[in-house]
């Protein structure tokens, strides 16, 4: 049964039963506590919580899974992988264990004709209910295991619901193990379904994976899991995961690269296995967006790709890998995943780019890498040094991954703890070195707690309005509480309630003025929040003096803070268009947002050329002039992430989130403020694109009237150009274009005619040649030449005495400096003569050094007034040079 059947089957049975079919969720999960989707219950986390209701009872869905947590089992198993497809059926308090376990076996036995005896249960040890339930179906005792909470409980690691599982497991006969059962032996009993019983409320944890059961769910649940791969392998008769349909054509393109048959055992069968699993799991995580980098999910599709580089030149393929395998991916599973044809020529750019910069890492890590273990063999070592291997990551940037693994495979061990005191030690030198936390900081955080557990949070009011009557609750001098400031102080203080917004989220601090009923006048010349939910503003006194206490009346700088608003409204608007033209890759990875510009940080794996900006920012342009209603609403977090909002990965957003429309296209959770229509952000100008890091890019825009500003700057200066070239302005650009060729044809000719002159004066030279022992010498003053000349002349010169030996000494003064050029002929250079050591002593005379190797040499110095002497010096040792 092929792959595609394997899927409609198993969707069919469910549909049937009453199960809402629902699309897979993106490898990347809008769950901040989650890198990447590793189970098909990732999506219905909601639901299972209570936090949302959903709209269907039951589901069933076919989920793409990345987990890298068995990532070096690969190849060596027949199970494991680092991408899957899980098939499941999901129940939001509709049915529960018996139906579970009847669709389960009823699908195996029936739907895709497994045999009955070859399927063994697992249950949770206490579970006597799913025991009877397996047994009245069908399967004999001999043939349930129990097993502990290790395998056959499940919980989401943190408090809420949990619950036994019962997992359903296919024998796949003597060949593959021992006997026994899954308590004995997972390679021949293989794991394919897992039936999770959604029952308990679980506690906190105490971290070594005990947690209390708090009492029954309100409503029991369903969550299975049935691996299209192991299946696949069962069910078509092969070995592993890379010899079914899903795999196989992708492992034939590796064989074709190798030159050679993918072997039945031993280490390059291994390595035949790596490069065709992780080309699928790299084509997956690309089209979803995931982006190479040095940390986070980025860094695990990077650990992806450099296994499989690494392993492809193990089996002796020099040329790119990647491009070639993951293409073979898009063939033969595009169809079913449409997202990997939509985004064939984005995977091909990323691989091409990460394995030509990889390979030459590669290349030099690898050499000193098997130096140090040729080292180690010979002093009869099992172990390579941690030294090694941090020099290996730390000067090279070889993964240590990498390492341990190249390491493993001779059969050598690396001394990790010897490295993770190296790192260790290096991560606490750069952080002593960096902007450690100073004490002044420390005390002001200390401030900011107590005048926090004295007063509770600051009550922020600038959505709707922008000013507010407000007690002074406490004053921050040098990170102390202090009861008063004087005028002319520059002071941090706390309100109780303040319409100043605190930077936060890339949106700059408010500013504006707070006055008190006495008249005291402060100037507002940040707002920061100091801890979360307590607003600080920085202060000046500028007349009076201001006590902890007083009344006072908070006004933001209305005019600032429109436009601040104007660059975040055009800020969730450029996010959009960049997605739409660049694909859905082009995440947000940070921002700042400032009156009237913006700085926008998005990952990206190559430069967007100006034809694109011109596209983004005309995209953004029309967008804003259609005036589309910026709404701002509130929510659950489940609700708005139900609802499509983006959230920035690694931002913390609360169990209620603020969320933040504009138009139909762009919904973002956003705690900033707004202009209240797209048409209000006025013009947005993109001024700027540039790399700030492994793909990751970062634009530059000016927004209202800082983008009219600098248009009419355009203007000016495209008018004022124009009437230099006494041309129109739109004819300008032609215009200035036949000048300037006309200037670098002029500038050819001024060459031309310079290198006719310096040819003609170098006839003049060697004319003034004088023979000495065994050659001749030229030593000369001359004038107007700068140090590229000088040489130039002293070349030719010394080109046009070729016929024996000859030295050429050359003298000049530009600019304040005295100068000396020095050639010498190919015959005499031959005999081991360096024009560099005739100068060398002329040099000191005019206060410089010469430079230079083999037959032309230059030296220079700011004495001017001793460059007589220093000619008449050279001319001696050239004299010398040549036998005299």
């Amino acid at each position: 049964m092929r792959s595609t059947q394997i899927r409609s089957t198993f969707l069919d049975f469910f549909t049937s039963r009453g199960h809402r079919q629902v699309p897979s969720s993106p490898l990347i999960p809008s769950d901040p506590t989650l890198l990447l989707a590793n189970a098909g219950m990732n999506q219905f986390k909601p639901y299972f919580l209570g936090e949302v209701t959903p709209d269907f009872p039951r589901a069933t869905t076919i989920q793409k899974c990345a987990r890298t947590s068995d990532i070096d089992n690969v190849g060596r198993t027949n199970r494991h992988a680092t991408f899957f497809e899980m098939m499941g059926n999901f129940s939001f308090g509709d049915y529960f264990k018996a139906d579970a376990i009847a669709f389960a076996w009823e699908l195996l036995t029936q739907g895709y004709q497994l045999e009955k005896d070859r399927l063994w249960i697992t249950v949770y040890q206490d579970d006597d209910e799913a025991e009877q339930l397996w047994r009245k179906i069908g399967v004999p005792a001999e043939r349930i295991q129990r097993l502990g909470m290790e395998d056959n409980f499940w919980s989401m690691g943190v408090p809420g619901p949990c619950g036994p599982c019962s997992e359903v497991n296919y024998d796949r006969g003597p060949a593959f193990g021992r006997e026994g059962g899954p308590a004995v032996d997972g390679e021949r009993y293989v794991e394919i379904w897992n039936l999770v019983f959604m029952q308990y409320q679980r506690g906190e944890g105490d971290g070594k994976g005990d947690f209390p059961i708090l009492g029954d769910l309100a409503q029991q649940s369903i969550d299975t899991g049935l691996g299209l791969d192991r299946l696949a392998a069962i069910l078509q008769d092969v070995e592993n995961v890379c010899g079914t349909d899903l795999l196989r054509p992708t492992l034939t393109t590796v064989q074709e690269l190798a030159g050679r048959d993918y072997p039945s055992s031993g280490e390059e069968k291994v390595s035949f296995q790596v490069v065709a699993e992780h080309a699928r799991s790299i084509a997956y995580l690309i089209a979803d967006g995931v982006l190479p980098a040095k940390d986070g999910r980025g860094y695990v599709l990077r650990r992806l790709m450099r296994r499989a580089i690494r392993h492809a030149r193990l089996l002796g393929i020099d040329q790119p890998v990647l491009a070639p395998t993951t293409t073979s991916v898009i063939a033969n599973l595009g169809d079913v995943w449409p997202e990997l044809a939509a985004q064939a020529t984005l995977i091909e750019q990323v691989v091409t780019a990460e394995e030509e910069s990889f390979t030459r890492t590669l290349a030099q890590g690898t050499r000193l890498l098997n130096a140090a273990i040729t080292r180690s063999r010979e002093s009869r070592s099992t172990t390579l040094t941690g030294e090694t291997a941090f020099e290996l990551h730390d000067t090279f940037g070889f993964p240590v991954e990498l390492t341990i693994e190249a390491a493993r495979d001779v059969g050598l061990t690396i001394d990790e703890n010897r490295f993770s005191d190296l790192l260790t030690e290096q991560q606490r030198r750069a952080k002593a070195g960096g902007k450690a936390k100073t004490a002044e900081t420390l005390r002001r955080q200390d401030a900011y707690r107590e005048l926090s557990a004295r007063h509770g949070r600051t009550e922020f009011v600038g959505y709707d309005r922008l000013d507010a009557e407000a007690t002074v609750l406490g004053l921050i001098s040098d990170g102390t509480v202090v009861p008063g400031a004087e005028q002319g102080s520059t002071v941090e203080l706390v309100l109780d309630r303040s319409p100043f917004y605190a930077e936060s989220g890339g949106q700059v601090g408010d500013t504006g003025t707070i006055r008190t009923a006495d008249g005291t006048l402060l100037e507002v010349l940040d707002t920061k929040p100091g801890l979360e939910g307590f607003h600080v503003h920085t202060v000046r006194v500028t007349e009076g003096e201001i006590r902890t206490g007083q009344q006072a009346e908070a006004l933001v700088d209305g005019a600032r803070r429109e436009a601040v608003a104007r660059s975040h409204s055009a800020t969730h608007v450029l996010h959009a268009m960049l997605r739409r033209t660049l694909g859905d890759h082009a995440r947000q990875h940070g921002s700042l947002v400032d009156a009237g510009r913006l700085r926008f940080d998005f990952a990206h794996f190559s430069a967007v050329d100006r034809t694109q900006l011109a596209a983004i920012e005309t995209l953004v342009n029309d967008s804003l002039l259609a005036d589309p209603e910026v709404r701002v609403w509130r929510a659950s977090r489940a609700e708005a992430e139900a609802a499509g909002a983006t959230a920035l990965f690694g931002e913390k957003y609360g169990d209620h989130v603020r969320i933040v429309d504009i138009g139909d296209f762009s919904r973002e959770l956003c705690g900033g403020t707004h202009i209240g229509h797209g048409s209000n952000a006025g013009p947005v100008r993109i001024i700027g694109e540039a790399s700030i890091g492994s793909n990751l890019r970062r634009i530059e825009a000016l927004t209202g009237r800082d983008a009219l500003n600098y248009y009419d700057t355009e203007r000016r200066l495209l008018e004022e150009l124009s009437a230099l070239l006494g041309t129109r302005p739109q004819d300008a650009p032609d215009a200035l274009r036949k000048r300037l060729d006309a200037l670098a044809s002029a500038e050819r000719e001024l060459d031309r005619l310079r290198e006719t002159e310096l040819r003609d004066h170098a006839q003049q030279l060697a004319a003034t040649a004088r023979a000495v022992a065994s050659g001749r010498i030229v030593t000369e003053k001359v004038t107007g030449l700068g140090p590229d000349e000088l040489r130039t002349l002293a070349q030719h010169t010394a080109c046009l005495l070729d016929a024996g030996h000859a030295v050429v000494v050359l003298g000049a003064e530009h600019e304040g400096k005295a100068l000396l050029a020095a050639a010498i002929t190919r015959s005499l250079h031959d005999t081991g003569t360096d024009a560099s050591r005739i100068l060398i002593p002329a040099a000191r005379a005019v206060g410089g050094g010469a430079g230079g190797k083999g037959p032309v040499a230059s030296a220079g110095g700011r004495r001017t007034e001793a460059l007589d002497e220093a000619l008449t010096i050279a001319a001696q040792d050239a004299a010398r040079a040549l036998g005299q």
